[in-house]
């Protein structure tokens, strides 16, 4: 009898937000993901009377979940019924309290070779404040914050 390795699990990080959809409207562009439309979802689970009305929101003219919506990586799979993806995928959860603290985790965004501030300047455009440059031995980066104050880096 020969031992099989496990699959690994399908996983995804969930982020606390005040503004779940403005957030997914930020990472999307920061990652250049796609924005999860699960309008086809929701509306079948509305006609089977397993979601109110009042637990979703229009955006970008389709029906979204008003307290959660993600982003996914746009070559990986998803489910074409639920617009659930597979793959790559940030879940952005709404929560009533402010971020107060330091993130545990935290994203650090690539840019390549020699185009660190340019993708700086665009996140920055985009809604993200540069909160310090970090020169040290050990590399070169920029720490920065999301709309909502959440830390990442930009390598």
């Amino acid at each position: 009898m020969t031992e099989s390795t496990p699959a690994p699990l399908h996983w995804k990080l969930v982020v606390d937000a005040g503004d779940p959809h403005a957030q997914a409207e930020f990472w999307a562009a920061a990652l250049h993901y796609e924005v999860e439309d699960n309008d086809s979802l929701i509306q079948g689970l509305l006609e089977h009377g397993a979601l109110p009305r009042e637990a979703t929101v229009g955006f970008r003219g389709r029906l979204a979940f008003r307290d959660l919506i993600a982003v996914r990586h746009p070559d990986d799979p998803y489910d074409e019924r639920s617009g659930t993806g597979l793959g790559r995928r940030l879940l952005f959860q709404r929560v009533p309290e402010v971020k107060t603290v330091k993130n545990r985790l935290h994203l650090d965004l690539h840019a390549g070779e020699g185009e660190m501030q340019n993708e700086v300047a665009r996140l920055t455009g985009l809604g993200a404040s540069a909160l310090r440059e970090v020169k040290e031995p050990s590399g070169h980066w920029v720490v920065m914050a999301d709309p909502e104050g959440n830390e990442f880096c930009v390598q």
